[in-house]
């Protein structure tokens, strides 16, 4: 049993996919399988940082010129989306969701998590499970509120009623289908992956999986950048100045 969107113990949506693997720490449920893989994906992160910074060379080689490209890429995401000016604060964020959500993606295609055995359930991506997507759909939902109150402060609520003042009521729905569309897009797809390379590798073991696991591979890229893009986006948007005609773009 998944719980999510819970609060305090009144679980406001359930879904049922098989048995989880959890720990009880006094009145809280923690999802084990998911905490287990996603240490395991920011223990990755965290080495590949270490080793690529700890013996900088001028002209870089090997896993530096590796993190230094994935640096610039991210950079260049966050100034097109966000734009010139305001863009470097916001770096760190937009990449981590992207390498975070990349990583968890390929760890689920290339590592080979169901042989290890657990008490119960088995281990998968962490974003092939819902509370993973919603946790970072509602981290990027607060992100563009702060972006937006930072900048503009009540000024902020302006915009909910622009370009006219019956727009309100549209610009309230589109705060809560935004995390809604990042979570579900995310978590249908990675989910989705899984299942078919799974149902493959017990009917057809040898080569018909291949070409499907490298399609997975690369809509799972694809998935970590539209998750990081949309994030910029949102972010540009709540500090973009209507008025002024500053561009973000």
């Amino acid at each position: 049993m998944v719980n999510f969107l819970s609060f305090f113990n009144f679980p406001l949506a359930e879904l049922e996919v098989g048995k989880h693997l959890y720990w009880q720490i006094g009145n809280l449920k923690l999802h084990g399988q998911v905490f287990l893989t996603s240490w395991f994906v920011i223990g990755v992160l965290v080495v590949a940082s270490i080793a690529a910074s700890s013996q900088i060379k001028r002209i870089p080689s090997g896993l530096q010129n590796l993190m230094e490209y994935a640096l610039e890429f991210i950079r260049d995401l966050a100034k097109n989306q966000i734009g010139e000016k305001e863009y470097r604060p916001w770096v760190p964020f937009v990449g981590t969701l992207f390498l975070f959500i990349f990583v968890s993606n390929w760890s689920g295609a290339l590592i080979p998590f169901r042989l290890i055995k657990l008490p119960e359930g088995e281990l998968t991506a962490p974003t092939s499970d819902i509370n993973t997507t919603i946790a970072l759909a509602l981290l990027t939902s607060l992100a563009y509120f702060y972006a937006g109150f930072s900048k503009k402060g009540l000024g902020y609520f302006g915009n909910y009623v622009q370009p006219v003042a019956f727009m309100l009521p549209f610009k309230i729905i589109e705060d809560f289908t935004k995390p809604l569309s990042l979570s579900f897009r995310l978590f249908g797809n990675i989910l989705a992956d899984e299942l078919v390379v799974g149902v493959l590798v017990l009917l057809v073991p040898l080569f018909v999986p291949l070409p499907v696991m490298a399609l997975g591979l690369f809509t799972s890229a694809i998935q970590a950048l539209i998750f990081a893009t949309l994030a910029a986006a949102y972010i540009g948007e709540a500090m973009e100045d209507h008025h002024g005609g500053e561009e973000h773009h």
